[in-house]
């Protein structure tokens, strides 16, 4: 595997490309064979539901798309970012018991702390932010 491998692909900005995102990421981590089905691919696949969901709703109606980014350096950290043209960063809500919504950066925060890894937010050139998750990744054991 080589010291430094990365994807990306941009979505349209509607509620569909979350799970175009998700598809996405699972296909690039079965690509660099990086254990489909493990509790880490799991737990990325949530991570990227999370973010893509929050690009969307954030920039629905505001923005044509959003950027999900992937990268694996040295076959032992793994990053995600997602980017969308909303100029807010994420925060932390109040999320009442009965509400729907309110919880994914929670979820995303909590993934990357249990694993390790880090979450970071960069406003971006054009006004917008990139959330990465950056997480360990140790390489699949060969079968």
């Amino acid at each position: 595997m080589a010291d430094h491998q990365e994807a990306s692909v941009t979505l349209p900005s509607a509620p569909a490309s979350v799970t175009a995102a998700r598809r996405y990421v699972a296909g690039v981590l079965t690509d660099w064979g990086l254990a489909e089905g493990s509790d880490a691919a799991d737990a990325v696949r949530l991570i990227v539901s999370e973010l893509a969901t929050n690009a969307v709703q954030h920039t629905l109606g505001q923005s044509p798309d959003f950027t999900v980014d992937v990268l694996l350096e040295r076959e032992e950290l793994l990053s995600i970012g997602v980017t969308d043209s909303h100029p807010s960063m994420p925060r932390r809500l109040p999320a009442a018991v009965q509400q729907d919504n309110g919880r994914g950066m929670v979820i995303v925060r909590a993934l990357a702390a249990e694993s390790g890894g880090r979450l970071t937010v960069r406003p971006t050139d054009g006004g917008g932010k990139t959330v990465w998750i950056s997480l360990p990744w140790a390489p699949a054991a060969p079968r």
